[in-house]
């Protein structure tokens, strides 16, 4: 919104740089920033007052059940302050075009469910939340309406179509069928707003991953969108996406006032609020940009963490099928919880995973140059 203040540099001249997309992500990010930390506290302090913790230890977690007696009264839904802060952020500075519109309104379509799931879990003290046929009938909602848009704005339709892959300097698939391109990206918005929800599980981790991940993919918009850049490194040019750099700006600065509440001991947790809607976003983003699977390598711990939680119960249930007696992978899942029973401290699990989610990240930068 702010960019058009462009259009007036004759009165002022340094409003000028507001044509820039990179002026406006670091305005952007800035902005976000500082509404995270303006907008923090307040929210913490009113969680607080109205008792908006889970209030209960969940069973489930067996043995680390008693290592959570502190944060029962932590209160969560604090992924109101990254979407707040995010969403504010990036209407203000971000030029509105069809991608700047679907990334946006998959972020808070998600955001709905993931705040009754919590708002059920800690008003109504109902420790499963909302249904999971509920959490996908929003998921394939936002997805068909997104997909819908993009299909049917002219400046979207033939390039959304186009299945690039890393380390290859063409389109795989140049014109993707309507029913192919809706499993696709039906699967990385739900697999990867269901990745990040449960990555969700110690103080500081999913949020601190999301920031390297939104990184990477805030150089790949810019890339996408420069058409000399886009050229010289033989990937997909899509006019517009640039302006998914300014959202990715405002995603960095929000997650960073999220993680400054969060960092253990954490203050407030994101809850579903947050995971949710995250994942939502960077998948679809990651479509936009035509780099899905590089978002498989950037999101590595994302993946990793799901696909520990899909072995675990599959060999389980293999195994008991098999001889009687369910057994397990790993001690624990997601994997983060392995290490916590392997006798790992919480800070230094969260920091090994932060190190291998820079690992990831730069590996997915390294696709761009090798093709």
């Amino acid at each position: 919104m702010l960019s058009y203040l462009a259009d007036y540099e004759n009165v002022f001249g340094p409003l000028r740089l507001l044509r820039y997309s990179t002026v406006r992500t670091i305005l952007a990010a800035v902005t976000a920033l500082t509404i995270g930390f303006i907008i923090g506290p307040i929210l913490i302090r009113k969680f607080r007052e109205l008792k908006f913790g889970h209030g209960y230890i969940d069973d489930r977690t067996g043995a680390l059940g008693s290592t959570y007696f502190d944060k029962k009264h932590t209160p969560t839904m604090g992924g109101l302050i990254i979407f707040l802060s995010v969403f504010v952020s990036s209407v203000l500075w971000a030029t509105p075009n069809v991608w700047v519109f679907v990334a946006l309104f998959v972020y808070a379509a998600l955001t709905i469910p993931g705040w009754r799931d919590d708002y059920l879990k800690v008003v109504h003290k109902n420790r499963d939340g909302i249904s999971s046929w509920e959490k996908i009938g929003w998921q394939s909602l936002a997805t068909l309406v997104a997909l819908g848009v993009l299909l049917w704005h002219p400046a979207s339709a033939q390039k959304i179509r186009e299945l690039w892959v890393p380390f290859v300097k063409q389109a795989v698939i140049p014109q993707m069928p309507w029913w192919m391109l809706l499993v696709m990206i039906y699967l990385w918005v739900v697999g990867f707003s269901n990745a990040i929800n449960l990555t969700d599980g110690l103080d500081g981790l999913a949020v601190g991953c999301t920031i390297s991940v939104a990184l990477v993919f805030g150089i790949m918009a810019y890339v996408a969108g420069n058409f000399r850049l886009s050229e010289y490194l033989f990937m997909s040019h899509v006019p517009g996406t640039g302006e998914l750099t300014v959202i990715c700006g405002a995603l960095i600065g929000g997650c960073m006032a999220f993680l400054w509440f969060n960092s253990h001991p954490a203050e407030v947790f994101m809850g579903d609020t947050g995971s949710l809607a995250l994942g939502g976003l960077i998948g679809v983003m990651a479509f936009m940009i035509h780099q899905p699977f590089t978002l498989v390598i950037v999101g590595g711990v994302f993946v990793a963490e799901m696909l520990s939680v899909v072995m675990q119960v599959g060999y389980f249930k293999y195994t008991k099928r098999r001889t009687g007696v369910g057994q397990r992978l790993f001690l624990m899942a997601p994997i983060h919880h392995h290490f916590q029973k392997k006798g790992w401290p919480e800070t230094k699990v969260v920091l090994r995973f932060w190190v291998l989610s820079l690992g990831c990240a730069l590996a997915g930068l390294a696709t761009m140059k090798l093709r």
